[in-house]
């Protein structure tokens, strides 16, 4: 099962903002399981996106963070503007459908 363009970017998005945030934190943000986001972060680890790191100072060592690498970043951009233009092509479509309604709720 490979991880969805959605799930990545908005993933991608919380490791921007969470920082230091467990799995369990960023699945609860997210809405989706538990499970879901380590299948993810494993996914995004294996291709480089992502690298996990210990916090050195913490007495929880099973405490991590997530770091987006170099080519993480790239990813994130390609990602978000792929994101992007599906948004605004939905956007679009809903939007005709919209007038279409209109149109027909007049006549």
């Amino acid at each position: 099962m490979k991880p969805q363009l959605d799930e990545k970017y908005y993933l991608f998005k919380e490791l921007d903002k969470a920082g230091n945030n467990s799995q369990r934190a960023m699945a609860k943000e997210m809405g989706i399981s538990l499970g879901k986001i380590n299948f993810i972060l494993k996914a995004l680890i294996a291709k480089g996106w992502v690298k996990m790191e210990n916090f050195a100072q913490s007495e929880n060592k099973i405490s991590y963070r997530y770091i987006l690498t170099p080519e993480g970043i790239k990813e994130k951009v390609r990602i978000t503007k792929a994101f992007l233009i599906r948004k605004e092509e939905e956007y679009e479509k809903i939007r005709q459908e919209i007038e279409q309604a209109r149109e027909e709720m007049q006549n």
